[in-house]
Parts: C-alpha cells; structure tokens; sequence
C-alpha cells in the first residue's frame, strides 16, 4: 500500500538553537526492506533539504540546528515504491519554545512560608513557571510566578501550615509567546518549622465529693481548631484558689495522656490546661469550680422545693443517634453534654459535647453506642467557664427484650388461684431495655385456656395460653383466679421492655388442690338427711304424736253439756245459756246495737 500522509505534524524547540520536529508514522503499508516507506525534511523557502535523519518508533521526529533563521516552511516527505505523502509545518521559531524541565530545586522555609528555588540551563529564555503545592490532605494547589533572564528562577508559597510536610514540584514555559509546558521537576517533599500551638484544648471535669474536699478529674481533647505545630507536645495542668493569691499547683502530661485527678479543697478553684510544644505555650482553656458551700446551698434550696434529686427522663434512640432536647435558658452562653461511652466499665470513657446559646436539642452518636446498652447523659450549662448540671437523660440506642426471665421465688396455692412472687427481679440500667411490666401466662395441661380477665396468647405450636398483663414494672406479685381445682396448670412469667420479650421457653408447674368447700357440703348433704331418718323412725310414735296428734270429736267436748235445742239435727247454743267472762265490743255502733 501507499503510505499514509504523516499526522499530528509540527515542530519545537527548547534552547532556540536546535528545532525538532514530529509526526505520526500512519497504518502498516506491508512493504519491508528497501521497499519501506523513506522520510525527509524541506525547507520551502530555500527549497533546501533539511540535513536530518528521521528517526521512528511509536513516533518519528527528526532535529537540525537552525542557526539564525527564525520563520521556517517545513515539510516531511514519506514515499516508497507505491507512492508518496507529504505534510507541512510553517512557524517562527519564538512562537515554540517547549522549555527543558527545572532542575536543582532546593528550598528555604519558615513555620508558614516556603520559597523555592530551582536552575534552568537556557538563561535567554523568559520564563512563566507554576508551582504545585500538595496539600497533606491531597488537596492540590497552583501558584504561578515569572521569572527574568537569571541562572535560577524562585517562588514563594505563603498561607501554609506549621510543621506540615508539602510535595511540590515546577514546570516552565515560554512568558512571551507560551507555546507548551515543560516536563514536572523531580518532586521534592518539604517540611515547614514548628510554631506555637494554635486554638484551645476542649476540656471538661467530673466532681466527686470525698472527706475534706473533692476528687476532680480532669479530661482533655483537641478542639476541632487546635492544632499542635510541632513535633512532640505534652500537656500542662495548673489550679489555684480564685479568693486568694495563693501559689498554683501544677503538673505536665506527656501526649499520650488525655486525663489526671486532682484533689482540692472547698475552696473555688481556677484550673487551666495548655499544650506546649518546642516553640511555646497554647492559649489556655479554663474551668472554674465553684465552692463546696455554693453546691450546698443550691442543695438546700432545691430540698426545701422538693428536688433535690433530678430525676432522669426517659429518651430515644434514631437511626443516627440519640435525641437529646433540653430546655434552653438565657442566662447560658453554652451548654455541655456528657455520657459514657461504656457506663458498665471503669473507667468509662468519658465523652462531652459542646452546643452553642441558641442550642436546644442534638443526636449524639458515637461508635461505641450498642442495642440494649442504657447510657445516662447530662445536660449542663455553662456561663463564665462556670458549669451547672441543668438536665439528666437516660435512654437507649434500641432496646432489646430482657436477657432474663423474672424467677417465681414464691408460689401461694389454693383450689381457685394461685400468687406467684418475683421480688428479687431488676429493673434498673443492668436490663436491655425498659422494662414497661410483665406478662403472666397460663394454660391447663393440654387443654387451651379460657380463663375470666385473660387474652389469648398463641404459641409457635398453634397452643393457647390465657395472658394476664401487669404494666408497673414495680409490681412483682400477681394473682391468677378461676382456677379449676384438682387439676395440673403450666404457667410463666415474662418482663417485656421497648423491645420487646424473649419467647416462652420454660414452665412452671402446679397442682390445684381438691375443694374442701365442697367436700364438707356434701358431707352435710348426706349424713345430715340420713341422720335425722334414723331418729324419726327411732322415734316414730313420738315423732307422730307431736307431728299429727289425734283429732277429738266434737260430740264429746263438755262445751256442748247445755240443755238441748235443736234445729234440725244440730244442737243449738242458746245466748242465755251461756255466761260469758268477758264481753268485748267491736266498736260502739255494735253496742248499741246490742
């Protein structure tokens, strides 16, 4: 095949003496040994050759010393036994300068500067360089400077970090008529001074009263601001009284220390904490801690109120933390809250958080909070350094059904019911969860349960169980009535919180007994029949006597011995036969009628 016409044609220089030029080779023409496609370079205007040979691999170029001539009308030529290609290239020389890459960068610095210098071998050349800066965050940055006809070219990068480490690296090209960049130097890593610690530790406090004073413990962190600008930092605590001049005390951490107790008196105390490195001290961050006598009085008073003890409310879990929300007060200029990380450790990590006046809620978080761990928080607020405990919150990131069953410590037993006693079961922090009450289940043995007052509850295996529901978590003692008597029950009893409760697994097992009632009433009920039976027909002719005695006949009384008068065949009472003992009137009409 013919050759392809060469592509991507042009020409450079890099010291305006020698020019190259390149082109791109074309497609595969098939044709090997003398039949390969030859290359050469013309100049047009002088319609001179170009004393050059090409050289290719990936690329061909071909370079020749221009001496004085500065516009040029280049052509490349590939032909071989099938035909011929040309491509053409017209430029001044000044226009396309590709500039060799710096070298012999070295550098002078100080805790927030570095000027860079470098050498560049053409000194005829004017040059527009650019400096990359990287950042230790990967964050890349370009500064651009001119340089005049020197031996070696400088620049200066302000605004950077003390004692942080910065790659950086140049590149040139031409200022007045730029054509191209160099190649990168070689990167050089620079680190700059130390300077004094900027921004404040973020510091906090946890008061424990012991005899003669107060244990203080006293933690510390880097506050998002702060940093340490040097190469080793250790940490200076110092308290004193603030109602005196007296001496302070003092101590110094190293940096793998973030916390130390102290011991004061009832005094008010200032205490500071400062970072120092090898270049000086940190500003300090300052907590006041009032006297002793101010916490009692403030106890005093909300005794006599009837809040002595704040009491925690309950709160919860999101999927990005825990609520807290709190009442804002004016006369705060912040407010802190802190928990432990792990409240069943000692120590227990303790966190704080810092919000501004204008705060009044926050999601805390952290990857130390776990389900069913229940984690206490404290709100407090602060004004002149000065913290009050304001609010407690106690809550979980999820509750969990409670590890344990409540375990039956007493069984009261009767024909009808049965009491069942679990006083020994905690309900305090140590439980996954809430605990909102208990749920008592019971069912006769193989048979379901219908028992008055209850609900149904359905087991995996489709059995019944009755479920009677207590809902004060305090109330550890419950009755089951409507109980058949003689008869074996299965019961148990299950706590449940916000999570729920865990499945039945294991039974308790009871007998009813038989109903003495009813046994003493059948007693009655035969032996007493029986018994007076017997005495009757004991007794028969006396029982007969007093039951039906003999009914006299009339024509026998002695009230009929009178003269006789009959009517008929009855005798007849006349009145004045008879002489009464006693006349008694029914009323005076009947008198006088009489």
């Amino acid at each position: 095949e013919p050759p392809d016409t060469p592509k991507d044609f042009s020409c450079q220089t890099r010291d305006m003496r020698i020019v190259t030029c390149s082109w791109s080779q074309g497609g595969d023409t098939y044709l090997y040994g003398e039949n390969l496609p030859k290359y050469s370079l013309s100049e047009e205007s002088s319609q001179k050759m170009i004393p050059c040979t090409a050289s290719c691999s990936k690329q061909c170029s071909c370079s020749w010393n221009i001496d004085q001539q500065r516009i040029w009308n280049v052509t490349v030529t590939v032909e071989n036994a099938l035909g011929k290609k040309t491509a053409t290239d017209v430029f001044n020389v000044n226009h396309r300068i590709y500039p060799t890459a710096p070298f012999q960068l070295w550098e002078k610095c100080t805790d927030t500067e570095i000027t860079l210098h470098w050498n560049h071998p053409n000194n005829k050349i004017e040059l527009f360089c650019q400096t990359e800066v990287l950042q230790p965050d990967g964050k890349v940055e370009l500064h651009n400077s001119s340089g005049m006809h020197l031996p070696h070219k400088s620049i200066t990068v302000g605004g950077l970090q003390p004692f942080t480490e910065y790659t950086v690296r140049v590149r040139c090209g031409a200022a007045e008529h730029f054509w191209r960049w160099s190649e990168w130097s070689e990167a050089l890593t620079i680190r700059t001074e130390e300077a004094t610690p900027s921004g404040n530790l973020d510091i906090w406090r946890e008061i424990t009263p012991v005899l003669g004073g107060r244990n203080v413990t006293l933690f510390w962190k880097q506050a998002p601001g702060f940093r340490a600008n040097g190469r080793s930092i250790s940490y200076e605590v110092t308290w004193e009284k603030t109602e005196d001049e007296s001496r302070p005390e003092s101590i110094s951490f190293s940096s793998v220390y973030n916390s130390t107790r102290i011991f004061i008196d009832n005094h008010s105390y200032k205490i500071s904490i400062m970072a120092k490195n090898n270049v000086n001290f940190s500003l300090p961050s300052v907590l006041i801690i009032s006297r002793a006598t101010e916490n009692s009085m403030k106890i005093l008073f909300c005794s006599f109120l009837g809040t002595e003890e704040l009491k925690a409310e309950r709160v919860k879990g999101t999927d990005d933390g825990i609520f807290i929300s709190w009442e804002p007060r004016c006369i705060y200029d912040s407010y802190i809250i802190d928990w432990c990380n792990f409240p069943k450790l000692q120590p227990c990590d303790l966190q704080w958080k810092r919000f501004g006046a204008n705060t009044s809620s926050a999601v805390i978080n952290s990857a130390a909070f776990v389900p069913g761990v229940r984690y206490n928080f404290h709100i407090y607020g602060s004004v002149g350094n000065r913290a009050s405990l304001l609010e407690k919150k106690t809550g979980y990131l999820r509750e969990l059904p409670p590890l344990l069953d409540p375990i039956v410590e007493k069984v009261e037993l009767t024909f009808s019911a049965v009491t069942l006693s679990w006083d020994s079961y905690p309900t305090n922090e140590s439980q996954s969860g809430f605990v909102g009450g208990y749920h008592v289940y019971v069912s006769p043995i193989q048979e379901n349960c219908s028992l008055k007052g209850s609900k149904k509850h359905i087991l995996s295996d489709n059995s019944e169980l009755c479920e009677y529901t207590i809902e004060n978590p305090e109330e550890k003692r419950y009755t089951v009535k409507h109980l058949m008597s003689n008869t074996k029950y299965r019961l148990a009893v299950k706590a449940y919180t916000g999570g729920g409760e865990t499945p039945i697994v294991n039974f308790i097992y009871i007998d009813t007994p038989y109903n003495s009632n009813m046994l003493y009433f059948l007693l009655l009920l035969v032996i007493v029949p029986t018994l007076v039976a017997a005495i009757c027909h004991w007794k028969q002719k006396w029982v007969k006597e007093c039951c039906c005695p003999a009914i006299p006949s009339p024509n026998k009384s002695k009230v009929l011995s009178f003269k006789e008068f009959k009517i008929g065949s009855e005798k007849v009472l006349k009145i004045s036969d008879c002489i009464p003992d006693m006349l008694a009137m029914d009323s005076k009409a009947e008198a006088q009628k009489l």
